[in-house]
């Protein structure tokens, strides 16, 4: 990393391996996933998105030179580096090309990677759809291609993450140590968030906030006390509301599964910082405590951020030590870096 005065780790930043882009695009699942999101995503949006690839993501995705200018611009040291969601999960991929998808996009992002592994760290891919598969997966994910673990979706197929089927995974994930970065694609809300945008303004944060809930409620958090959940756009309504399912955990027995209050759990996870408001990314940091909050930026798309450290230091009231944790500190040791 460079040496500046404050070093920063931006835990929330995307790229695209190639490879893998090509190979999807030609399977029938892909194509009837893609068009049934595309229905709740709304017309403008999905003409808007498609330019904005053409004049600035592609550029983006494909120049590690475009990229490393802008994180100095940034003022970002390292990015942990995700496959953008379009191309990370193929939860509808068989059991003939699921592996071969997951190997290839850990692969390549292995790859990304080495070209600068001072600026950059990578989450890879499991094919979570096939659960027996998971655990060698993420072994080979982490041992083999040296990433700090996954980046998944909110549901797989309909199937929220605390579904029992969905053990394997957790128990893997809890042994190797594996950063698993929950990060949604569509939102089971469907039509009511095709206009404006809402797909995504108020999907994402949505669905972030109903994986959590399950895994707090279900006792996935309880059984796994060692996870590393790693949770986008700071993670969803969740903190924000969190009172209220405090409440409900106390006085509805129906509610009253997991050990602690759902509030509790919230200082077990990890949250990246893109609120867009210090206000509210303040209260993220009171709610979840300064040693639980990184930055992130959603690099290089339009709902991200690029200017991160400026957003931190507007927040009112922390320490120099706070400001240091959450600019980087707390990545590096999350990620077990240098």
């Amino acid at each position: 990393m460079t040496s500046r005065h404050l070093a920063a780790i931006d835990v929330h930043a995307h790229t695209l391996v190639p490879e893998v882009e090509a190979l999807v695009r030609q399977q029938e699942g892909w194509r009837r996933e893609v068009a049934e999101r595309n229905v709740t995503v709304g017309a403008r949006s999905l003409e808007y998105n498609r330019q904005r690839f053409e004049d600035t993501y592609k550029q983006r995705f494909a120049s590690i030179e475009t990229r490393l200018a802008d994180m100095d611009a940034m003022e970002i040291d390292l990015q942990l580096v995700s496959t953008t969601p379009s191309f990370s999960y193929n939860y509808w991929a068989d059991r003939a090309l699921a592996p071969r998808i997951v190997t290839m996009t850990n692969e390549g992002i292995a790859a990304f990677c080495a070209q600068r592994p001072d600026r950059f760290a990578g989450l890879g891919t499991v094919s979570l759809q096939h659960p027996d598969l998971v655990a060698a997966q993420l072994e080979q994910a982490m041992h083999e291609f040296g990433l700090k673990g996954v980046i998944v979706s909110t549901s797989v197929g309909g199937v929220d993450l605390a579904d029992p089927r969905f053990e394997p995974f957790w128990t893997a994930a809890e042994r190797l140590g594996a950063v698993v970065f929950i990060h949604p694609i569509g939102c089971a809300m469907e039509m009511r968030l095709a206009p404006y945008y809402l797909s995504n303004v108020m999907g994402n944060p949505l669905e972030t906030a109903l994986a959590l809930t399950h895994l707090i409620f279900s006792g996935t958090l309880d059984r796994h006390p060692g996870l590393k959940l790693l949770a986008a756009h700071g993670g969803g309504f969740l903190p924000f509301y969190s009172g209220r399912f405090d409440h409900g955990w106390r006085v509805r027995p129906e509610a009253h599964t997991a050990q602690l209050p759902p509030s509790e759990y919230l200082r077990k996870i990890w949250f990246d910082s893109i609120v867009f408001s210090p206000e509210i990314l303040g209260f993220l940091i009171r709610q979840v405590g300064p040693g639980q909050v990184m930055l992130g930026t959603d690099y290089p798309m339009d709902m991200g951020t690029d200017r991160p450290l400026e957003l931190l230091r507007r927040v009112a009231g922390l320490s120099a030590n706070e400001v240091a944790a959450i600019a980087g500190e707390n990545a590096r040791r999350l990620l077990g870096l240098q």
